[in-house]
């Protein structure tokens, strides 16, 4: 009887418990012990993001009654899903290899990180500075696409549309001030490791920092293509 006993403790701790009626015929596997197996899948897929995962629902409920012998889950997710959001697993539970349930299980699962988000309303036009943001952790599946998280990706960028306060930055929603202006007098630089050649030119283009614009060469009136280094100078390949 001592036997017995300690047989269906084990059983209770690891949520599988015969049935009544049926003996080692069948066995009741708790709702705990599938849940469980749920999120150990989450949690496995989304190990190493960085990120902290909680899962918001698992949709699953009941016990069920499966055949006695040596239980296991398969969980499988879409290729496209990353481990955060909703959507559908597919959870197939085995006893002793043979297939005994064959089911679909809604979930939610939020990944929290930091982004950057817009402590004011910014106009369009407006240059960013470091007071206008702040880092923030946000939900990434609830995010918008492209969205920045680093500073260094916003402070001293324009912003191309208007930016709503408390919402996070979309990186395609910015753009880099202008550094050289179209008709502006620039200095032209060609480096090739000790030498260095200048000239006066003039910008038929306007770019940021490292954009490549058209140039005129004053000297040559040739035109020839340069990166922006600043407000006043250009560099071309020598």
């Amino acid at each position: 009887m001592k036997r017995i006993v300690v047989c269906l403790v084990l059983l209770a701790v690891t949520g599988l418990l015969p049935s009544r009626g049926h003996a080692a015929s069948t066995m009741l596997l708790k709702e705990a012990k599938v849940r469980e197996a749920v999120t150990g899948f989450i949690m496995e897929k989304t190990a190493g993001s960085g990120m902290d995962i909680r899962i918001v629902r698992i949709g699953y409920g009941g016990d069920l009654t499966v055949p006695a012998g040596k239980v296991a889950f398969d969980l499988v997710a879409s290729q496209q899903w990353e481990g955060w959001g909703k959507t559908v697993l597919g959870l197939v539970v085995r006893v002793d290899g043979r297939v005994v349930r064959n089911t679909s299980v809604p979930v939610e699962v939020e990944a929290l990180t930091e982004m950057v988000v817009a402590l004011r309303p910014l106009e369009r036009g407006e240059v960013i500075g470091e007071g206008d943001v702040a880092l923030q952790k946000r939900d990434l599946a609830a995010a918008p696409p492209k969205i920045c998280r680093d500073p260094a990706e916003v402070v001293g960028k324009r912003a191309r549309i208007g930016l709503r306060a408390n919402v996070p930055i979309r990186a395609d929603f910015l753009e880099k001030v202008p550094l050289v202006k179209y008709g502006q007098p620039v200095t032209i630089i060609a480096e090739n490791g000790a030498l260095r050649v200048t000239a006066a030119g003039r910008a038929k283009g306007t770019g940021a920092e490292g954009d490549l614009i058209a140039v005129e060469n004053l000297g040559s009136r040739k035109d020839v293509r340069a990166r922006v280094l600043d407000s006043g100078s250009v560099a071309v390949d020598f």
